[in-house]
């Protein structure tokens, strides 16, 4: 039995483990949920922020940009900055419909803030002009809007049209869509199929037809209003229309659009109607790529696919998902002369910049150990060393059940605290070390001797390790961008510090007793 009695926790946790059988139990428990946490965390580049805002759509057909603005843009700019959380607010009028976005706060709920703005938009619908259509809320989710992987496709078939490159990427969508944890698929670049009607301005007037007209007799076939553009060529008009319900060019060139003295007026009769892509896309996008003779090859029209993620979700296994998925359909590829090159991969980013954070603290663990050995010994050294791994196990395993993920920030967050880690079980290994070699405890058993160092230093390295988290909980209130960039600092360096104490004051005097070995201090009195 001991005979010294603790008054601190320090020494109180020492004594209580020092001869425990579960210490060892407990080290080894800690390390298996810290390796544990390390692979089953979500990985990600960087940190999750919460980025919280709308777009409002609202279209008056027929309208001008100097009506759209003053009778859509601006009363709904009056109404959105009343929603409280917004911090800013821009807007753009133009032919035909206007955009309103409205950015909040960072920080902000994003379910709450969409709420918001949904609400005050149906509260006050009255306040838009007769012939406006129903408004469109687009939610901003950051989560989803920025995707973890794009992959381009190109055609190897210099025959095949513009339209069947996309047709084909778009099968390849619809699977990868159902890949697990996959929010949005995205096909941008490349032209979609559709019916092109090119109505003859004269012979509309001729018949004293108008573009009314002609729209409500497309509608009647077709479920999507087309568009009708304002620009004129050669005397011609172009409406836009996409491939639905209807199946050839035929069927909308037989529409009757009007009577003319008794007679029925053909579509076709006014107008071209074409089986084609969609002109009115001007956006496109184009790859080149470097062959077996590392020149690149001449530019060639590409689709692009890109997948968003689910907060919270891994981003290399949902990268590894989406490789595999490609793969998969590799002979389909083949056999539509199609070929692709992932041109992002988050998943991968976010794997290497983890490994090669977690390899730069192991050798920081490694440079901490070697200055010990020179300082205090090797057996000293071992012990502290073993110290790290168990804090940092704590600290990710608490990260873990917080729901944080593992990105640069959160190692940083890490790496800056690694020095501070190991102060508290230096002290206590130094004390007991200096404890060892001294004459007035040549007489006190081993045990005494670990009870006394470890409840010696408690109170001092208590408050020392309490005025470091303190420096830390100001940075818990930094806001906006910053702040949510930062977060994972003072999540983790607090919780990291707490967990040094006590590793410190249960393990190292637990391993100190069965590797530090008490001087003979017999043969000094000879001298």
């Amino acid at each position: 039995m001991n005979s010294y009695k603790p008054t601190d926790i320090a020494g109180k946790l020492a004594s209580g483990f020092l001869r425990n059988p579960l210490t060892i139990v407990l080290g080894i428990f800690l390390l298996s949920i810290g390796y544990l946490a390390l692979n089953i965390m979500p990985r990600e580049e960087n940190p999750q922020m919460v980025v919280s805002g709308s777009t409002v759509i609202v279209a008056l057909p027929g309208a001008s940009a100097a009506e759209i603005h003053k009778a859509i843009v601006k009363p709904l700019e009056r109404k959105l900055k009343e929603v409280k959380g917004v911090e800013n607010i821009s807007s753009m009028a133009m032919d035909n419909v206007g955009i309103v976005n409205a950015a909040f706060f960072i920080g902000e709920a994003k379910e709450d803030s969409n709420l918001k703005i949904y609400d005050k938009i149906m509260q006050n619908s009255d306040m838009f002009p007769k012939g406006a259509m129903n408004p469109i809320i687009k939610p901003l989710d950051i989560d989803i809007d920025i995707p973890v992987v794009s992959v381009a496709f190109y055609s190897k078939d210099e025959n095949m049209s513009k339209t069947e490159l996309y047709d084909r990427v778009k099968e390849i969508q619809h699977q990868i869509n159902g890949v697990k944890n996959v929010a949005v698929t995205e096909l941008k670049g490349g032209n979609r199929h559709q019916f092109n009607i090119e109505v003859d301005l004269n012979k509309l007037s001729g018949y004293n037809i108008s573009m009314g007209q002609i729209v409500q007799g497309v509608q009647s076939l077709s479920y999507s209003v087309p568009a009708v553009k304002n620009r004129t060529k050669e005397n011609e008009i172009i409406m836009l229309g996409v491939k639905n319900a209807i199946e050839s060019a035929d069927d909308i060139g037989s529409i009757i659009v009007a009577k003319y003295m008794g007679s029925p007026i053909y579509l076709r009769q006014i107008a071209k109607v074409t089986s084609s892509y969609d002109i009115q896309n001007f956006k496109s996008a184009s790859i080149s790529k470097k062959d077996e003779s590392k020149e690149f090859s001449p530019l060639q029209n590409q689709v692009t696919l890109s997948v968003s993620k689910l907060q919270g979700t891994n981003a290399v296994v949902i990268a590894d998902a989406v490789k595999s998925e490609l793969e998969s359909h590799k002979e389909f590829l083949n056999k539509n002369g199609i070929g692709y090159v992932i041109t992002r991969n988050d998943g991968e980013r976010a794997d290497e910049a983890v490994n090669e954070l977690v390899f730069h603290l192991l050798l920081s663990i490694v440079i901490i150990a070697i200055l010990l050995i020179i300082v205090l010994g090797w057996r000293e050294s071992l012990i502290v060393t073993f110290t790290v791994p168990a804090i940092l196990a704590i600290t990710l395993f608490v990260a873990y059940l917080s729901g944080q993920t593992i990105n640069r920030i959160t190692l940083f967050a890490f790496l800056l605290s690694l020095g501070l880690l190991v102060d508290a079980a230096i002290i206590v290994i130094e004390n007991i070390h200096r404890h060892y070699h001294s004459k007035e405890s040549a007489n006190k058993s081993v045990d005494d001797i670990m009870i006394e160092a470890t409840d010696e230093i408690g109170p001092p390295t208590n408050i020392a390790t309490l005025a470091i988290i303190m420096t830390m909980i100001p940075m818990a209130f930094v806001g906006q961008m910053m702040g949510q960039f930062m977060k994972p600092i003072p999540a983790n360096v607090p919780v990291a510090l707490v967990a040094s104490l006590f590793v410190a004051y249960i393990f190292t005097p637990y391993l100190a007793v069965r590797i530090l070995k008490k001087p003979d201090y017999s043969g000094e009195e000879k001298h």
